[in-house]
């Protein structure tokens, strides 16, 4: 096994959205994950209900091993426990209160390993007054005030479908703490409890923007900032194909290569930072850019500081000449994969290969492999 995390064990009681991201995340860089499951007459309405994606095309549990236990019975608790006692960390994502209900709560797991980190990942946090309160993405990006920042003057905000709370607020910042937390119990000799709901992760993403209204930079109004739509030189255009151009031209010397290259008389535009003129550079900048296609703007700024980008779509981006070069993308039986991310010069991480369905051994032989 490859990867960086290849000594690492992990149990996790299945779950939706951050729960399996964050699984993926630590069984990309080498992680043994082992799923738990429900079995397959207690999963049938609750997997008819989420979806219809078949196990194949689940890329999130790609790498994790899924073994199927009822919880709801002695036998099925007693043998998430045999696994806790060699794990480095079990993962749950909860309502708090279930896994105490279960009978493998903080207290139970912590008796049966000292060592063990205990990640528990929800939408609001194991205490506070929504602590119980059900919820998706869109409800804990909303909670943190960063979904008002997404909308502008004349639209509603817009839901960044599911990255902001359930991945990057969510499973990256559990995989972040479980890795934390085990390097203390490794040189502390002591588990713990990490818990990681999104709004605390989304908060976190917010740091750079509370700092810049603390100095009075940065304003409450949606599409009213820099980084927000409001500056003509960070934003997307509409080319002659109907495609789109974005921008990113911010400082100086970029605005002056893009406008450079735009191919038209600029002697007279408004300066760069002019706030107050913002309304007529932008409508300059979109007139100029929609004399040509994306593709053709996509020539003249390739490879130039002018910071603009064609927008890809999900297929164009699978084979843009950088990205296959990279290997950013990788197709596994017809799916395309992310490729595992980030990279690492010596250890190596985990190859992308197609989800498999609940192992039919059950946890025993994970067990087996993990005293063996």
């Amino acid at each position: 096994m490859s990867g960086p995390l290849r000594d690492l064990k992990i149990v996790v009681l299945a779950g939706m959205g951050p729960v399996p991201f964050a699984s993926m995340l630590l069984a990309d860089l080498g992680a043994d994950v082992v799923r738990i499951t429900r079995p397959p007459k207690r999963a049938a309405r609750t997997l008819a209900q989420a979806s219809a994606l078949g196990p194949e095309h689940d890329l999130v549990n790609r790498g994790v091993r899924s073994v199927a236990v009822d919880l709801k019975s002695p036998e099925g608790v007693d043998q998430v426990l045999a696994l806790a006692e060699v794990a480095d960390a079990l993962v749950e994502g909860f309502r708090p209160g279930v896994v105490e209900r279960l009978g493998l709560g903080p207290d139970v797991l912590h008796a049966r390993n000292p060592t063990l980190v205990v990640a528990r990942l929800t939408g609001y946090g194991q205490d506070g007054p929504l602590s119980q309160a059900a919820g998706h993405d869109i409800n804990y990006v909303a909670q943190t005030g960063l979904l008002h920042a997404l909308g502008s003057d004349d639209a509603a905000p817009m839901p960044p479908i599911n990255l902001l709370g359930d991945y990057a607020g969510g499973g990256a910042m559990a995989a972040l703490g479980i890795l934390a937390a085990v390097l203390d119990a490794r040189s502390s000799g002591r588990g713990q409890v990490v818990d990681a709901a999104m709004v605390d992760g989304v908060a976190v993403l917010t740091a750079k923007i509370q700092g810049l209204r603390a100095a009075g930079l940065y304003r409450d109004e949606p599409g009213s900032n820099y980084l927000d739509g409001a500056a003509p030189f960070y934003a997307t255009y509409e080319c002659a194909d109907g495609r789109h151009l974005a921008v990113g031209a911010l400082e100086d010397d970029f605005y002056a290569e893009f406008v450079a290259r735009l191919g038209v008389d600029v002697s007279d535009w408004p300066a760069q930072n002019d706030e107050s003129q913002w309304p007529r550079l932008r409508e300059l900048i979109a007139a100029a850019l929609r004399t040509r296609t994306m593709a053709q703007w996509a020539e003249v700024y390739e490879g130039t500081d002018a910071c603009v980008t064609p927008v890809l779509s999900f297929a164009e981006a699978a084979t843009h000449p950088h990205n296959r070069e990279r290997d950013l993308f990788v197709t596994v039986d017809g799916a395309l994969h992310p490729a595992p991310a980030p990279r690492f010069g010596r250890s190596g991480t985990r190859t992308p290969a197609t989800p498999t369905g609940v192992e039919v051994d059950g946890p025993g032989a994970v067990l087996a492999d993990w005293t063996s």
